[in-house]
């Protein structure tokens, strides 16, 4: 049982209502401040004060649903006949169709659709949404800011991350492209590490479009641009193997370990042949082997890079990267583990006469390397923190190259629609795109692909898309603006002209840099080496160092600085002194005229006062 109990009051107990009114301020107490109570305080500085006086705002994200596409095929049959026609008689089809084509209720369907589709097409004949009406006119593509955009992401899918460590694009148009993964670090893989690299669909990075299976994880994968069915692989283990994608997952052949190489294969690239068959392969065990998948049972020849020509395997530099041009079928190119180049010839008699060149100008292993597609001569090469362009015709240096990053360069390669343009990756995670036409200190464009380091990168035969692979698997697909994949007006004339300027340059540092030697070589002789006529020719006294000669001309202009300079002091001084002297004279004649009047006015004083008495 509840009990209630109310307690009321009327309103008159309430008092009298309150009424508030403006009225001027009253000081009631004013305390003075205290000097002292300040030492109690230390002042902070700088003094962080949290406040609410801000507008509140919240950020909210919302992503998507991931949806799975599959492609299947539908068999169309034929249908809907009565069971009394047969489709595949004539007469009776004929028969069938002139008795239905009488029915009124045919007639009047068809009359139907027909105003439908009718209304239809004139829309679609009104106005066209894909015609092109200005054809004929060229876009100025000059002052457009050249830009990237991000296309699609592929990510591995295994849950164990491992580097995307090569990228080679479908032959036959931008559909596909297929990635080796493989964990580089020594002895870095675990045992549930997954071996498969795959081949993706470029408009699905949900799912891969087919996986291949090695037997040790690929290092470098590439297609056959002869037949788009078959790809060619590198493993980690040091053997080649090939798939063909009609006939499943599983390599169709691999070379045996015994024959193969002895390092992990990092470069693998088809030769021009009439059978599309043939390929050659690098590896850090120093060794190229060429190879013709019919029968990978042993290399059909072999070569050891050594530079000193010797062909000596203890003295064999490990090679880390390969170029091959198909309009030069017998010339092809290695990167080494040591910074070095070498420029080999597959058609010379002897193994020493293979190796025609050495190039040495990287402080580490060269990663990447391409001859221009448009000036074969010239070549491009990445490492250590710069990227350089060569020239066949120049043996000693290269002839241009890149200001030194902070960050390490990881791949890089040439643009095959402008001959001015070339991309680097380094491990920062940025692609640098660089345009030597319109500036040639800093890249045209810096893009952050993502926090971690890049490690592959190709672009398309078209040059609009590239992709370019990171250290944990993630494969990123990026569009390039019209800028950077059109060609530019009088561009190759104008790529020409700085090539072979560059040239010039090296070739005159070149044999200034000679004539230093021999004269090094002439002084530390004693002189008594004979030098050749056209050299002794237009030459100063023999035995001259220029270094030291430009070092007695620097101390020499010193001296000169340092005499002018004491003259102009002494001249100073001098001028000063003058100064002092000739204003001592003025205040002595200025004391002397003031002593001159001071007694004028004594004696005229002491007249006057003669008169006065």
């Amino acid at each position: 049982m509840e009990i209630v109990y109310v307690y009321t009051k009327k309103r008159n107990e309430f008092g009298r209502q309150c009424n508030f009114s403006d009225r001027p301020a009253e000081l009631h107490v004013d305390i003075l401040p205290d000097a002292t109570l300040s030492e109690n305080f230390v002042e902070r500085n700088p003094c962080d004060t949290g406040i609410q006086c801000v507008q509140e705002m919240s950020e909210h994200e919302v992503n998507t649903e991931r949806f799975e596409t599959d492609t299947r095929g539908i068999n169309h049959t034929e249908g809907g006949w009565p069971k009394d026609v047969n489709p595949q008689e004539v007469e009776q089809v004929i028969r069938f169709r002139k008795k239905v084509e009488k029915d009124e209720v045919y007639i009047n369907t068809i009359q139907q659709l027909g105003g439908v589709m009718e209304h239809c097409i004139r829309q679609n004949n009104a106005i066209d949404i894909y015609e092109e009406y200005f054809d004929d006119i060229e876009s100025d593509l000059s002052e457009e800011q050249p830009s990237a955009k991000t296309i699609n992401v592929f990510r591995d899918p295994n849950e164990i991350k491992r580097t995307a460590t090569h990228i080679s694009w479908f032959p036959d148009g931008p559909r596909k492209l297929a990635i080796a993964y493989a964990t580089m670090e020594f002895q870095g893989a675990s045992a549930d590490t997954s071996m498969d690299s795959y081949i993706w669909d470029v408009e699905n990075p949900n799912k891969p479009e087919m996986t291949l299976k090695p037997v040790s994880p690929l290092v470098c994968v590439e297609y056959n641009p002869k037949d788009s069915h078959v790809l060619l692989g590198g493993c980690y283990n040091g053997q080649l193997a090939y798939w063909d994608t009609r006939k499943g997952s599983q390599p169709v052949e691999m070379s045996p370990i015994e024959h193969s190489h002895r390092d992990p294969l990092y470069k693998a690239i088809w030769i021009q042949s009439k059978t599309g068959t043939e390929c050659f392969s690098a590896s850090t065990d120093g060794q190229v082997l060429w190879w013709d998948i019919r029968k990978l049972g042993e290399p059909t020849e072999k070569l050891i890079l050594d530079p000193t020509k010797k062909q000596d395997p203890t003295k064999a530099q490990g090679s880390m990267s390969l170029e091959y041009e198909p309009t030069i079928p017998t010339k092809f190119m290695v990167g080494t583990e040591q910074g070095t180049i070498l420029s080999c010839n597959r058609k010379a008699k002897t193994p020493a006469e293979k190796i025609v060149n050495v190039w040495g100008g990287h402080h580490g292993p060269v990663y990447a390397l391409q001859r221009n597609p448009f000036f074969p001569k010239n070549f491009l090469s990445v490492g250590d923190w710069t990227a350089r362009i060569w020239s066949e015709d120049i043996r000693d240096s290269s002839i241009m190259w890149t200001k030194y990053h902070m960050s390490y360069l990881s791949d890089g390669c040439w643009s095959p629609i402008r001959p001015a343009v070339f991309f680097t990756t380094k491990m920062d995670g940025t692609l640098d795109i660089w345009d030597f036409l319109f500036k040639q200190n800093d890249p045209t464009l810096s893009i952050q692909v993502c926090d971690e380091p890049l490690y592959s990168l190709r672009v398309q035969e078209q040059g609009r898309l590239i992709a370019t692979g990171s250290h944990t698997g993630t494969t990123t697909l990026l569009e390039m603006s019209d800028s950077l994949c059109t060609l530019q007006r009088n561009e190759k004339n104008l790529i020409t002209a700085c090539f072979e300027r560059e040239c010039r340059r090296e070739k005159i540092l070149e044999g200034r840099h000679r004539e230093m030697k021999l004269k090094e070589r002439e002084k530390s002789a004693g002189g008594t080496a004979k030098r050749p006529e056209h050299e002794e020719e237009g030459q100063e006294e023999e035995g001259e160092n220029l270094v030291d000669k430009a070092e007695l001309d620097f101390f020499h202009m010193i001296d000169q600085e340092k005499k002018t300079r004491e003259k102009k002091e002494a001249a100073r001084m001098e001028a000063e002194k003058k100064d002092e002297e000739s204003n001592k004279n003025i205040i002595i004649e200025e004391e002397k005229e003031d002593e001159e009047q001071d007694s004028g006015t004594e004696k005229a004083d002491a007249e006057s006062q003669e008169k006065e008495q």
